[in-house]
């Protein structure tokens, strides 16, 4: 007997399809996997559910594998919806989706480039769209959009402007589309009365409409649509408000008014709440003329209907729409949600009233306004927290987003409201948002993971999500083959792996791996995606372990690869960034030497040190700094041009950033510690930068710089160029007055080997010594400078001490002076104290 795989939704025995086991190139079903699953065994059910799982890419995939997989996905049932938000929709793809789409009723796309495609679909009977980035939307694509589909009963363009549509791409849909129940569109700019009067002729059956921040709406026409229920109008301009409380309070179907974000005045809102027949709910939020009229305390109380306001209670306000053991409820939506007996009218105006809601909250947390601190900490986080949990994907998806954006609270330096992330917190949003992320829909999962982002960027937040799972679901998204979901997902492991608590949980969780094989995945045109990654495997490498788990995984080669082809600059720095932090290890594992080794790597880090942006600058510097620690990089990193292109950042840095500053003297720092390239510094003029760098009232940067001075002050002619330059001052500044012991001891290092005798008498010294008529004593000036060194020397003990250690140079002695000033930091210094004390009291004690 041959199983028979039956549709979910299956109504006639016409929608059953038949297949037969003994079919040689049935394949899938008849034979068992590797995994040990015998397909034969499973319901047909089961197997039609676990396609509809698949985005429309993999089950097209899918079903060219075999015969049973192709019967299968080609299933009317399965493409019933289409989301293709994430996805390039285009006249190629839609022609190849065509034969499966005949059944196809329901479809979500990104209308910038697009719109055109999806006549191609030949979805005869599709019944819904929605798209949004509309600015691209013209009139004639709609037409010919409404032309094809004539079964269309939801149009829903939005939440940007419709800047390309006007009235004649109405009529059109007026004119088609006669079945057409919902019309939502925003940011139109006209809206005629022959508009207006032809939806009201053809399309009896509209009830809802939304012409939300157009431009003009003639609001006589308007009243025109007598089979409207729900009306919105939010956020347009011009509107004649006399005349439209005179006309659309007599509309007889309208139960639900959105005005909201309008200059509606209170005599307006009065004249609707008495006059309208049936009115129950009127929004009014963010109406700044109504709200400076009315006082919260004499709240306007209409028989029949309720004013929603930010002034009022959302919540009882609301719940005054049901029975009166609602009263007392926390979150009346998850009230209703929960309710067996529902009244069918009033379940129209709930699903309407979150629809709104889902709007409205979205636009206020994108303006983010200062005024409305107070409403999202007292009622609007509870809000968008129960439209999480709303049966509708659309506006679970919105309040998501309006989560993700309403913490933010300064976009460009990543910062977070931290009241109103630990509200979501309190109010069990990360589970909500968690229970999100693993939805099978995507663009759930996408807006569920950017708010989960978003609310990690807060450290109590963060460890609210590590703790709830929350840090191995993004790891999992960040494999999605969707590429906003996997994007969205790395941006919350960067944020995640900020701090040291997590990174150990993410490497754990896999997202390493996932991390590395975004790179591998994504074209480098995916600049939003890539800066993420490398952003999170910036951060992870800073710790140890996971930077041999990030070198192990291919990060090396795949952060090198960005680094040498992409050009997008905030991927160009975090993967500076990221190879830094990996080559900051070099005691401790291979990873300095493992990039010095992959081809293009230091020549990239070496012209991304040229790059415009400053901060591609100083992560590059950065870069070239650490590997310079590694004896072959060090070389080869002056093959590759880094001193020329490190002394031309240093030159340029007077101005720059202290990153900056301290990253390009360090840089040099690090190469001068060979003698071919401190010579090479100091003759293409990398000495008086250094200086300027050394003058700096920064510690980090005045202490790299002293650095890389004392290194090129070992060869007599940077010596030379120091004196004349003018470093003796500042560095007897540095040896005097600085708060870093380190800096004071580099600073009087580099004093001691300019005066220790290879330089003597008179030199000329300015910008340009070659024909100075300045000139300089040097044994006068190199007294005062090693005065200055004794002085640093002796305050760290007994001067009686010192000079008996100088007098005799016993080696018991000596190792106690040495001991009592040592710095920890400067083990790695190539010249250690025992040399420096015994070079310094040898030229104290027999030359002074």
């Amino acid at each position: 007997m041959s199983p028979r795989v039956k549709r979910k939704c299956s109504h006639s025995k016409e929608e059953e399809t038949n297949i037969s086991s003994e079919t040689p190139d049935s394949g899938c079903l008849n034979q068992a996997t590797d995994y040990g699953v015998d397909w034969t065994t499973l319901p047909d059910d089961t197997v039609i559910q676990l396609f509809s799982y698949l985005n429309y890419r993999d089950r097209a995939s899918l079903t060219s594998t075999c015969r049973t997989f192709r019967l299968i996905g080609s299933l009317p049932c399965l493409w019933g919806t289409l989301d293709l938000r994430s996805h390039k929709f285009d006249t190629a793809a839609a022609v190849s989706l065509s034969s499966r789409c005949k059944s196809l009723q329901r479809l979500q796309f990104h209308a910038a480039g697009s719109a055109d495609a999806l006549v191609s679909l030949q979805a005869r009977e599709l019944r819904e769209i929605s798209g949004d980035f509309c600015r691209d939307i013209t009139d004639a694509a709609l037409s010919v959009i409404a032309a094809r589909h004539e079964m269309l009963e939801s149009v829903h363009l939005g939440p940007d402007a419709c800047e390309k549509i006007s009235s004649d791409a109405i009529r059109a849909l007026a004119y088609c589309c006669p079945n057409l129940r919902r019309l939502w569109m925003s940011g139109v700019r006209e809206v005629s009365g022959d508009a207006l009067n032809a939806l009201a002729k053809h399309c009896r059956q509209l009830l809802d409409v939304g012409f939300v921040e157009s431009e003009n709406i003639d609001e006589v026409a308007l009243g025109n649509l007598t089979s409207v229920k729900f009306l919105s109008v939010a956020g347009t301009r011009n509107l004649k408000w006399a005349s439209a409380a005179q006309v659309w309070s007599r509309l007889p179907h309208l139960v639900g008014l959105d005005i909201s974000r309008t200059d509606v005045n209170l005599s307006v809102v009065t004249r609707f709440l008495s006059s309208s027949r049936n009115l129950k709910v009127l929004f009014a939020l963010n109406c700044p003329v109504f709200e400076a009229e009315v006082d919260s305390n004499t709240m306007l109380k209409q028989k029949g209907g309720i004013l929603l306001t930010f002034l009022s209670d959302i919540f009882k306000g609301v719940a005054s729409l049901l029975a009166d053991n609602s009263k007392n409820v926390n979150d009346v939506f998850q009230y209703w949600r929960k309710l067996k007996n529902k009244d069918k009218s009033l379940d129209e105006i709930f699903v309407w009233v979150e629809w709104v809601f889902s709007h409205l909250l979205l636009r206020i947390a994108e303006n983010n306004l200062k005024e409305f601190d107070g409403f999202w900490l007292t009622q609007g986080a509870a809000v968008l927290l129960s439209l999480l949990q709303s049966s509708q994907e659309e506006v679970q998806e919105r309040a998501a987003t309006a989560v993700a954006t309403f913490v933010v609270i300064d976009d460009e330096n990543a910062t977070v409201d931290s009241q109103r992330a630990e509200a979501i917190m309190r109010g069990d949003g990360i589970r909500l948002l968690l229970n999100l992320a693993r939805s099978s829909q995507e663009g759930l999962q996408s807006e569920a993971a950017k708010a989960i982002a978003n609310l990690s960027i807060d450290s109590k937040v963060a460890k609210a999500v590590a703790e709830s799972g929350g840090i191995t679901i993004l790891a999992n998204l960040a494999k999605s083959m969707n590429r906003l979901v996997a994007e969205e997902a790395a941006g919350g492991l960067w944020n995640l792996s900020v701090g040291d608590e997590h990174k150990g949980a993410i490497a754990e969780a896999g997202g390493i791996k996932a991390l590395v094989d975004l790179i591998f995945k994504w074209p480098t045109s995916t600049d939003g995606l890539l800066e993420r990654a490398t952003g999170a495997l910036a951060n992870l490498g800073a710790d140890e372990k996971c930077s041999m788990e990030v070198a192990m995984a291919g990060g090396v080669h795949a952060l090198v690869m960005l680094a040498r082809t992409c050009k997008f600059e905030g991927v160009q720095e975090q993967a500076a960034r990221a190879l830094a932090n990996l080559a900051a290890h070099g005691d401790s594992n291979s990873n300095n030497a493992a990039i010095g080794q992959e081809a293009g790597a230091l020549e990239a880090l070496v012209q991304l040190t040229y790059s415009q942006n400053e901060g591609v600058r100083q992560e590059a510097a950065g870069a070239l700094w650490n590997l310079s620690f590694d004896d072959k990089n060090r070389e080869a990193i002056a093959a590759a041009g880094g001193v020329e292109a490190l002394v031309a950042l240093a030159q340029s840095s007077s101005n720059a950033s202290q990153g900056l500053q301290e990253r390009a003297a360090g840089a040099l720092w690090g190469l001068s510690v060979s003698e071919t390239n401190s010579i090479a510094i100091g003759r293409q003029g990398g000495i008086s930068p250094l200086i300027e760098l050394a003058r700096s009232d920064i510690e980090d940067v005045h202490e790299t710089a002293a650095g890389a001075l004392w290194n090129l002050a070992f060869y007599r002619d940077n010596a030379l160029r120091i004196i004349q330059d003018g470093g003796v001052q500042p560095l007897v500044h540095l040896c005097s007055t600085s708060m870093s012991k380190m800096a004071r001891f580099m600073a009087a290092l580099a004093l001691v080997y300019m005066y220790d005798g290879r330089i003597d008498g008179a030199v000329p010294v300015g910008p340009s010594s070659q024909g100075s008529s300045k000139t300089l004593n040097v044994d006068g000036v190199g007294r005062m400078a090693l005065k200055h060194v004794e002085e640093f020397v002796i305050s760290f003990f007994d001067p009686q001490t010192f000079y008996t250690a100088a007098a005799s140079l016993a080696p018991t002695a000596f190792a106690q002076i040495s001991e009592a000033i040592r710095i920890p930091e400067a083990g790695h210094l190539r010249c250690r104290f025992f040399f420096f004390f015994f070079f310094f009291l040898f030229i104290f004690i027999f030359k002074m």
